[in-house]
């Protein structure tokens, strides 16, 4: 009779029980490679249909992150029952969006900027998209809470915020304020009508290294936010510790104006790094007492001035603090605060100068003629700079900070009030100068950025509050940071995206004169014009931007890519008008019986009195149109103007 053995269900049990968990690490490999191959193909299909660089890379991306959702998140998620979670779906939606925005950025960068094929561009792109997605979903996913999580969140997205102006540097246009700026350093000078020469210099060095590019621009805009974000590091460190020097960190990438400032090539960038680094300066001698601190204030005071004049505001600043600090009046008898101020006067005294060589304007542009203007009160509008500057989230900790008797998380201990006096006087001073000013006089948005960076260390210190439970409004502040923060970097790469790739249903704004669009193209149709009618007169025209100096700035730096070589303009003072610098570098006495091509977005600024005394003979106005990926921007006018004479008849 034969036997029939019967399997050992433990035996069996044993053999097969790793299956599920194989079968799951299968299916998790199958999808890792699934999904970036769907989104390499459809892109691939979708340009050689002939789709957008935009629409064929958000579209394959969407695509991929779906996928990937079904395949990979859902599953996690149903495993943890934390499918119904919207608080973790909308960080997961956050960091998709983070991942769009930078895979965009090397996208432009490559194809539009560097002129790669968009089928091996994507290659790069996507490799930035899925590092974002990988580490930020597993942030957004993780249950884990603590320092450890808030410093890895900490520190990625200081590396998001760094990675994003570094892809994006190189490929936006630029505004009509860094054309201006970079015709400084064309007109390189020991000072300028309205700001010191710093600007021009750090255009200058940029340029002469990497070329009359954008990213030549805007490198010195660059390496001035990595020294703004140091000294912010630093001087929080001394004043509250490491980790509320991490969060301070976090704050000078990520808050709107110290993330501007790091990107665009304006008198701010060096102005934020020299304030900051004075303030360094100034807690190491005042503060700390250590006597060689005072050559390196006098020194970032220095370039500060050779930045903008408005660094002069932490000088009372520092003698407010020496005379209501009894232990800093020692200084007031000591050789090193006097050293210092020589070493400041001594760099900032080829400004004095220039100044003195042309009848102080400098000082009167910034000064009396500023106060000359009609009185208007503004303080309501230095209250709005401050929430678009720094977040209504950050003028509320700000003012938190200053209603409790100390910083969240410090204690009153041995210099600790001298410090928080000290970065009380560093925001309150400044501060209010400003506000006094605009009682009866306009205020500009950028004024007080770089003043605001004596906050951060409050901020950041309000922000860690060293494992302390806090209540109330100090309470829902700290909570209000991370989303504040993620969404202020959404906002800055769907912008970025925007001036780049373009975004899905956003046209372009008619007012293109403000943004930094389509000016390679307008310079473009304005080079070919003017060579046109080079060949018919002879002579090359002189370009001429009918307004103050954003047309004339932007045709003379894009021209100059067209033609390879430099390209001359003026602004709107050969007729009259303001035209800043260019009153200077075109004077209209220098331009007498040229052959002019005139340039305006409104048809009526190239016709009227002021222009028909000056011109024998002027030709028809040229309409025509700027458009970008089909859709039309805005209208732009232009007409020849034969024999310009400098003194109109009568």
């Amino acid at each position: 009779m034969m036997q029939v053995r019967t399997p050992t269900v433990t035996k069996d049990s044993e053999r097969w029980a790793p299956l599920p968990e194989n079968n799951e690490i299968l299916s998790r490999l199958i999808a890792t490679a699934l999904v970036p191959l769907v989104d390499a193909g459809l892109f691939f299909v979708l340009i050689a249909n002939g789709q957008t660089l935009r629409s064929s890379h958000i579209t394959s991306f969407c695509a991929a992150m779906a996928l990937n959702y079904l395949l990979k998140i859902r599953p996690a998620l149903a495993a943890g029952n934390h499918t119904g979670e919207w608080r973790m779906h909308c960080r997961l939606l956050a960091v998709s969006f983070m991942a769009l925005f930078l895979r965009g950025g090397v996208l432009g960068l490559l194809a539009q900027s560097w002129g790669w094929p968009a089928q091996v561009s994507i290659l790069p792109a996507m490799i930035a998209g899925l590092v974002v997605t990988t580490l930020g979903y597993s942030q957004a996913m993780s249950l884990e809470g603590g320092g450890a999580r808030a410093r890895a969140l900490a520190i990625g997205l200081i590396i998001y915020a760094f990675a994003l102006r570094l892809v994006y540097l190189g490929s936006v246009e630029l505004l009509p304020e860094e054309a201006y700026y970079w015709n400084y350093s064309r007109h390189l000078d020991i000072g300028y009508l309205d700001h010191p020469p710093m600007v021009a210099v750090l255009n200058w060095f940029g340029t002469a290294a990497f070329g009359q590019s954008q990213f030549g621009v805007r490198i010195g805009a660059l390496c001035c936010g990595i020294i703004t974000s140091i000294f912010t590091y630093r001087l929080t460190r001394n004043l509250f510790g490491d980790a509320s020097a991490l969060a301070a960190l976090l704050l000078a990438q990520a808050l709107p104006f110290y993330f501007l400032s790091g990107l665009l090539m304006t008198p701010d960038a060096p102005l934020t790094a020299a304030w900051v680094a004075s303030l360094y300066f100034l807690e190491r001698a005042l503060v700390a007492g250590h006597a060689r601190a005072w050559w390196g204030v006098g020194l970032v005071l220095g370039l500060g001035a050779i930045s903008k004049y408005s660094i002069g505001l932490l000088i009372p600043v520092t003698l407010a603090f020496m005379l209501v600090d009894h232990k800093s009046r020692r200084w007031w008898r000591r050789w090193e605060p006097y050293a210092a101020a020589g070493l400041a006067v001594a760099i900032f005294s080829p400004v004095l100068f220039w100044n003195a060589q042309h009848e102080w304007a400098s000082f009167a542009f910034q000064t009396s003629r500023r106060l000359a203007e009609s009185p208007r009160f503004a303080l309501h509008k230095l209250i709005a700079s401050a929430l678009v500057l720094i977040t209504p989230t950050g003028v509320l900790a700000v003012a938190a900070s200053f209603v409790c008797a100390r910083p969240g998380g410090t204690e009153d201990t041995g210099d600790a009030p001298r410090r928080w006096l000290f970065i009380k006087m560093a925001i309150l001073v400044p501060l209010a100068a400003f506000a006094v000013f605009s009682l009866r006089h306009e205020v500009k948005l950028d004024w007080t950025g770089a003043p605001w960076i004596a906050a951060l260390p409050l901020m950041a210190a309000g922000m860690i509050a060293a494992g302390t439970k806090l209540s109330g409004l100090r309470a829902r502040i700290r909570v209000g940071w991370t989303p504040t923060l993620m969404t202020m970097l959404l906002i800055y790469g769907a912008g970025l995206h925007y001036l780049v790739l373009g975004l899905p249903g956003i046209g372009y704004s008619k007012h293109s004169e403000l943004m930094p669009v389509a000016w390679r193209d307008f310079s473009l149709r304005i080079s070919e014009a003017a060579a046109a009618a080079g060949k018919e007169s002879g002579a090359e025209p002189l370009i001429v931007g009918m307004d103050r100096y954003a047309i004339a700035s932007e045709l003379a730096f894009y021209g100059a890519e067209q033609t390879k070589s430099a390209v001359e303009t003026s602004s709107v003072n050969l007729f009259g008008g303001r035209g800043l610098m260019y009153e200077r570098w075109t004077p209209p006495e220098s331009q007498e019986g040229r052959t002019l091509l005139l340039v305006a977005w409104d048809r009526r600024d190239l016709t009227g009195k002021d222009i028909e005394s000056r011109i024998e003979r002027l030709g028809p106005v040229v309409d025509n149109v700027l458009t970008r990926d089909g859709q039309v921007v805005r209208h732009y006018y232009y007409r020849l103007a034969y024999n310009y004479r400098a003194t109109p008849r009568a």
